[in-house]
């Protein structure tokens, strides 16, 4: 009994330090803007604490950025777009740096070439608290969208 009261003790420890480095949950959403547009959404829910950078301002590898693949299904309108950030002077890169806490929405236009497109990419970003940062991470994805 002993052993199993230890192990699960060992177990529930390992589970609760694996939650705390995905301080970073993604979600994916579309809205149809007309028969021949729509805007995908990208949301970061970040954890209390952390921060992950911003598209603007900041240098690989802090800035969040986005890589779309290539498709005849749909073509990209402009560039990703992102709310305006908080910009914090940093005293080991001596100037200033620009994230995002608890929650960020990006957002891309796209044109519709088909009735139903599939937009893939890689998503890059780095989360990082006052402490520490964890190592950039890239998440792929899949939006779907119908005409």
């Amino acid at each position: 009994m002993k052993v199993r009261l230890i192990f699960f003790l060992l177990l529930s420890s390992f589970f609760a330090q694996a939650q705390l480095h995905k301080p970073v949950k993604w979600s994916y959403l579309s809205k149809k803007l007309n028969n021949n547009e729509a805007e995908i959404y990208l949301k970061a829910s970040i954890s209390t604490g952390w921060h992950i950078y911003a598209m603007q301002f900041n240098e690989a590898p802090m800035r969040t950025s986005f890589r779309f693949t290539p498709s005849p299904s749909y073509a990209l309108i402009g560039k990703v777009k992102e709310p305006k950030s908080v910009a914090k002077y940093d005293k080991t890169f001596k100037k200033n740096l620009y994230y995002f806490e608890k929650e960020v929405v990006f957002a891309q236009k796209i044109k519709l070439l088909k009735p139903k497109v599939s937009v893939k990419g890689i998503l890059e970003f780095m989360a990082c608290s006052d402490k520490s940062c964890l190592p950039a991470e890239e998440v792929p994805f899949q939006i779907v969208v119908s005409r």
